[in-house]
């Protein structure tokens, strides 16, 4: 048998993540990750949610963010979900688990929601990152391209698109393409993302009329 050596980036990494106080904040709460607290930042500065809403999660496997969402918009509400790999039962959570680039899984999830208008799209899809931005970028542009795609298609027109992605080249090129279609868009780095991480969050609001 033969046993592979921790790298020295990935001791790194789980020395931060173990020091991590939103880790360990998610463990003291019992939370599914700490991808929690960086939804609820962006909803206390949003207010993304009310009771009642329907709302549709892209990339929602382990849970995190389908769970606050649930939580937020109570048993009046609905919370629709989708991610390429499993996700455990959530209650007042349909899920379905599918590659949403694919057009035949696309077409899965609208039969889930019907003719349901959703009034908020959360996408915490993200790549299997290599660390070459060259290599990573294009693919988290992409799966948001997806992300938008979608939102023209179910999301109200007063609705909002909260959706994760990554800084650095072509970024500007891809807010532009999401101010195009609406009219309000702003940019969030919650505290619960790391410091040293590209990522960022894009909130747009209110559909432009065709």
């Amino acid at each position: 048998m033969i046993v592979k050596k921790r790298s020295h980036s990935s001791k790194l990494w789980l020395s931060e993540h173990f020091k991590d106080e939103y880790v360990k904040k998610s463990h003291k709460k019992k939370l599914i990750s700490r991808a929690w607290f960086k939804l609820q930042e962006i909803d206390n500065k949003e207010k993304l949610f009310k009771l009642g809403m329907n709302v549709l999660d892209l990339g929602s496997s382990p849970g995190s963010w389908s769970k606050y969402a649930s939580e937020k918009v109570g048993k009046l509400g609905k919370v629709f979900s989708c991610d390429i790999i499993p996700m455990n039962f959530i209650p007042n959570v349909n899920f379905i688990q599918g590659d949403l680039r694919k057009a035949s899984n696309f077409k899965k999830l609208l039969l889930l929601i019907k003719n349901t208008k959703i009034n908020t799209v959360i996408s915490d899809m993200s790549p299997n990152t290599s660390g070459c931005s060259l290599i990573d970028l294009p693919k988290i542009f992409h799966l948001g391209g997806i992300s938008i795609s979608i939102s023209k298609v179910v999301l109200s027109n007063n609705g909002k698109l909260v959706l994760k992605t990554f800084q650095g080249t072509g970024f500007d090129k891809f807010l532009k393409k999401i101010s195009a279609l609406f009219l309000n868009v702003k940019i969030r780095k919650p505290n619960a993302s790391r410091g040293r991480s590209r990522e960022v969050f894009i909130v747009a609001s209110k559909l432009k009329k065709k």
